[in-house]
């Protein structure tokens, strides 16, 4: 039997049809960059695709963005292919990570783009749209942008609707936007839906979410409104929690609340003393005890926490000789404060 030759019509298995093969040495971005703009749908998606693996070396960051790559991911953001605004927005994101991308963002007005895709109606696109902008929030510049751009309404709405592991990256963006400012946070119901999402199941958004609180009460605006709509209780209760994160970020929250009276007296009359004695005789983790022991030192210059507190001097002192000078300065001024008699 004599063997037969065989014509097969699959490419090699080192070539990679989805890609478009790149050219030599400086040649590479400019070819990229023209077949970016192509008309033919499957030039754009393999070109796009191999930008985003072209991107992932750092070396590659400078000499695309001086090509223009920035604005042409731009257009390709309003292309009506799902696959071409997801690596689109996946491009994007890499150059963000680089200072000099990120420059870049404000300069080419790319965010606001970027923010409309947040109503996208495929997942992952609104996912990395929201990536991307969380990674420029994470610069006071890039906040600043975001904040100047007036997105933070929207994405205090957004949080109402969006999906669980899209949360997490709005959390964080507002958390670096409202470290610029916090009034239109307030102003668009924010500590109430972030006191709502403290019953979340998820550990990660209660953290979060708790975080958000603690930045948003910063103000005296904001620390009202937390003590109005009763979020102390919800904090309170989140202080007993079994996730070592949302259980600093609460005290921390609490703390920040607890420095107007009306707040002390609010988180007193909650039980907050109580969880936070046991927090810092129980608890490991550094973080959650210097909030707890910055709670405890509110707490104790009323005359109610500071008398319930007394009984209780001799745990808080055990902390004085701690390994973290951290933990050993906020035990010391609390058992200063809780002792002191005029």
């Amino acid at each position: 039997m004599t063997a037969q030759t065989v014509i097969s019509a699959k490419y090699p298995p080192h070539i990679d049809v989805t890609k478009t093969p790149l050219a030599f040495g400086d040649r590479a971005v400019p070819r990229l960059n023209r077949e970016l703009n192509d008309e033919n749908l499957i030039t754009r998606q393999r070109a796009v695709r191999s930008l985003s693996d072209y991107l992932h070396d750092p070396e590659h960051i400078a000499t695309s963005l001086r090509e223009g790559i920035a604005l042409s991911l731009k257009k390709l953001l309003s292309d009506a292919d799902v696959t071409i605004r997801e690596k689109s927005l996946e491009c994007l994101h890499i150059i963000a990570q680089h200072a000099i991308g990120r420059d870049v963002f404000l300069d080419c007005g790319i965010i606001i783009p970027v923010s409309e895709l947040w109503d996208d109606s495929e997942d992952i696109v609104r996912k990395n749209a929201h990536q991307t902008l969380k990674m420029i929030c994470e610069t006071p510049l890039g906040a600043e942008g975001v904040v100047q751009s007036g997105l933070v309404p929207k994405l205090v709405e957004k949080l109402a609707t969006e999906l669980d592991e899209i949360k997490i990256f709005i959390l964080d963006e507002l958390h670096f936007c409202m470290n610029i400012e916090t009034k239109d946070a307030l102003a668009t119901k924010g500590m109430d839906t972030f006191t709502a999402l403290l019953q979340h199941s998820d550990p990660e958004i209660k953290s979060r979410s708790a975080r958000n609180i603690m930045d948003l009460s910063i103000p005296l605006a904001g620390k009202n409104k937390a003590v109005e709509i009763e979020t102390v209780p919800q904090l309170v209760k989140l202080l007993e929690d079994e996730d070592i994160s949302v259980k600093a970020n609460a005290a921390g929250a609490l703390m920040m609340i607890t420095i107007t009276t009306k707040g002390k007296y609010t988180a007193i009359n909650g039980g907050a003393l109580e969880p936070l004695v046991k927090i810092i005789s129980e608890e490991g983790s550094s973080e959650v005890i210097v909030n707890a022991l910055k709670a405890i030192t509110c707490l104790s210059e009323a005359p109610e926490g500071r008398e319930w507190l007394g009984q209780h001097v001799p745990q808080i002192s055990k902390l004085t000789t701690d390994k973290n000078p951290a933990v050993v300065k906020h035990a010391t001024i609390a058992v200063n404060l809780i002792t002191w008699r005029p």
